[in-house]
């Protein structure tokens, strides 16, 4: 008998990173759940773009910043499919912000950030555990390199990655030895998110900017990230409780 395909929830699936890493794991046969928040049509197309990739997949509705969403959409992979083998929490939100202009974010802006960006990947991990420890599965929390230097769309994204980071850790110790738990870090990543948080111009000032001081001298694309998350979960067997930085080298940049 044929082994059944695995099967992973991407959270935050309908663009950008999430999407990417749909259209990577359904390139390389897997059964893949695509979680979207908003826009079904996007989504949709995803799912088009996985199925004509040779994979099969889903598309499911679910707030995961709310723990009764999170079971449903545990529970939509498992009947569906009868398994899960991978998670991967790449909903996130921010508010983009200036650093230096502390009176813009509020108490309820820092709430909100941490409820999607922390909270919600505790809650997707939990409600998919022991379908996971069945399957000896992996988890990808989807982090950022602001979690390390400080940097992004505003203090309260950064300081939810660190948080991220940490909850990457915890996770990784307490599910162990059944189920692995990583982080990948990107740093500027070519996403209409990123163009439409800091207006076209800004954008490309900062693009040009990054790439002019990350040692390898670029960007990254959505699919460079893609494709550790997928590393990581089909391969790199002894890893768990790592960051994995996905940033053109960014984090260890020198003044030149």
């Amino acid at each position: 008998m044929a082994e059944a395909k695995r099967v992973v929830i991407v959270t935050g699936g309908s663009s950008g990173i999430g999407a990417a890493s749909a259209r990577e794991f359904a390139r390389r046969g897997w059964r893949v759940v695509v979680n979207y928040s908003k826009s079904a049509g996007d989504a949709n197309k995803v799912v088009e773009q996985c199925n004509s990739a040779g994979g099969d997949a889903i598309a499911v509705q679910a707030d995961v910043s709310q723990d009764a969403e999170c079971r449903r959409l545990a529970a939509a992979a498992l009947e569906k499919w009868g398994r899960l083998d991978a998670l991967v929490n790449n909903a996130g939100t921010t508010k983009f912000v200036a650093h230096a202009k502390l009176e813009e974010l509020s108490e309820d802006d820092f709430l909100r950030i941490y409820r999607l960006n922390v909270i919600g990947p505790f809650q997707m991990t939990r409600a998919c555990a022991q379908a996971l420890k069945a399957a000896r599965g992996a988890v990808v929390n989807v982090s950022s390199l602001a979690a390390l230097l400080g940097t992004g769309s505003s203090i309260a994204y950064a300081a939810s990655k660190g948080a991220l980071n940490t909850l990457t850790y915890s996770l990784a110790r307490v599910l162990a030895p059944e189920v692995r738990v990583n982080a990948v870090c990107p740093g500027f990543v070519d996403t209409p998110w990123m163009v439409s948080g800091y207006g076209a111009e800004r954008y490309a000032e900062l693009s040009k900017r990054y790439a002019a001081n990350a040692p390898l001298g670029t960007t990254c694309k959505p699919e460079d990230i893609a494709e550790t998350i997928a590393w990581l979960i089909e391969g790199a067997g002894k890893v768990t409780g790592e960051a994995i930085f996905v940033d053109a080298g960014m984090h260890v940049a020198t003044p030149r």
